[in-house]
């Protein structure tokens, strides 16, 4: 007697959205791939956030660490002026723009792709003739200096956090000589000794300033950010 063909048994699929994922992916191969490069694209692949961020259009997850520290601080209103320190791949830039800032102009030693109306400046943040071009380029005072700034780490990690905190005082430095009066100031830190001296330093030229840590940052990460308000000029 003949049988009859077997049916295939196939387990239909678990669903999931690109803002969650049912199970955590992942990598189809590692070949090519060193250690500490394949667990950050696994953590990439299923990094809630990332996944979020790929939904909405954004081209980083930092745009939703952006949006926190507006939201709570009342930050990128309408009409302001904005530098953005920092600024590849351009996730804090299409969050400016969204919200109304129409006068952006940003710099990073990358390039970024065009985000018309706003102007990406690929140079050097620290070349001395960066500060005044960006200023130039952007009509005027900016109300809000903007930075998600990080350095090149070495692996040595006293040496990795001295230029931390080197790069936050030259956005420091920047932000004093060029904001206009009320303006706000936003940086990338690293939880340490020495941020707390930039924190008491700022406290000297803004009435309000904080140290915190939104959401889509990562608990495991000792990342946080400096949020200035309420500019009033050098000491």
């Amino acid at each position: 007697m003949t049988l009859p063909p077997r049916r295939k048994m196939v387990r239909p699929p678990t669903g999931g959205s690109e803002e969650g994922r049912g199970k955590p992916a992942r990598l189809k191969t590692a070949k090519m791939r060193t250690p500490s490069s394949q667990a950050w694209l696994s953590r990439q692949i299923n990094d809630p956030w990332a996944a979020k961020a790929r939904a909405h259009g954004y081209r980083s997850r930092a745009a939703y660490k952006l949006t926190d520290i507006a939201d709570r601080f009342g930050l990128l209103l309408p009409g302001q002026r904005v530098i953005d320190l920092g600024a590849a791949p351009g996730g804090w830039t299409q969050v400016a723009l969204e919200r109304g800032i129409h006068r952006i102009v940003g710099v990073d030693l990358l390039p970024v792709e065009p985000l018309p109306p706003a102007e990406i400046l690929e140079m050097d943040f620290t070349d001395p003739a960066c500060g005044d071009l960006l200023v130039e380029r952007l009509g005027g005072p900016p109300d809000l200096v903007i930075s998600d700034m990080a350095p090149n780490t070495v692996g040595h990690r006293r040496t990795d956090h001295l230029r931390i905190v080197g790069l936050i005082d030259a956005a420091v430095d920047f932000a004093e000589s060029v904001l206009a009066p009320g303006g706000a100031f936003v940086a990338k830190a690293f939880q340490g000794g020495e941020i707390s001296e930039v924190l008491t330093r700022l406290k000297r030229s803004f009435a309000q300033v904080r140290n915190v840590k939104p959401p889509a940052s990562r608990p495991d990460s000792s990342e946080t950010y400096i949020v200035a308000t309420g500019f009033r000029g050098r000491p």
